[in-house]
């Protein structure tokens, strides 16, 4: 029988609080956080110490500014030549990659989590009060090499979004975007072609 743990990571409807696997991880994640964002800002050192614990790997070159917010962290995976800009939220409860050369500015925020939009599949009928009262399923977000998002986007769970891109500022991702391309709006679609050679 499937845990919860595995129906996450399989894109199917899990209740996190029902393994101990996923509520041990957040917890973890969420301490480590707390060290992260209270960490003094010339302590790099330090800094880069707790992300490579936070994350499930992370290259040379990367920069994460604080407040810096995630839900398991170890599915985080980050190239070499990143820089993620103050306030982003990554909602990892399925893989999130990031390639390498990647700017995400402000505010930033990728989801891999969602819903069911049918009430009775979203909502626990029968719960207590330590569980969750939904159901959530998961599916990977990947960001390729070369990608620049602009300040305030959101980027929802199953998008790619392809080499050397650019995601116009406030843009919402609802769908995979094709590389060599400006995209932007909500929901977020190519406006034209970049010539990268």
């Amino acid at each position: 029988m499937e845990t919860e743990y595995e129906k996450c990571m399989s894109g199917k409807p899990f209740i996190g609080s029902k393994d101990p696997q996923i509520t041990e991880m957040i917890l973890r994640t969420r301490r480590l956080l707390m060290q992260f964002n209270a960490t003094d800002y010339a302590d790099t050192k330090r800094k880069q110490e707790l992300l490579r614990e936070i994350f499930g790997s992370m290259g040379k070159g990367v920069h994460v500014d604080i407040d810096f917010h995630c839900e398991y962290g170890k599915h985080i995976f980050v190239g070499d030549k990143v820089i993620i800009n103050m306030n982003c939220t990554f909602v990892d409860n399925n893989r999130i990659d990031i390639g390498n050369n990647v700017l995400i500015a402000p505010n930033v925020q990728i989801y891999t989590a969602t819903h069911s939009i049918k009430i009775n599949e979203r909502m626990v009928h029968e719960w207590s009060e330590s569980e969750e009262i939904c159901r959530t399923y998961a599916l990977p977000v990947k960001i390729e090499d070369g990608v620049w998002i602009g300040g305030g986007s959101i980027i929802l769970p199953g998008v790619i979004i392809g080499q050397n891109s650019v995601i116009g500022a406030g843009s919402v991702v609802t769908h995979s975007i094709p590389a060599n391309c400006v995209a932007v709006g909500n929901p977020c679609r190519v406006i034209k072609q970049i010539n990268n050679e």
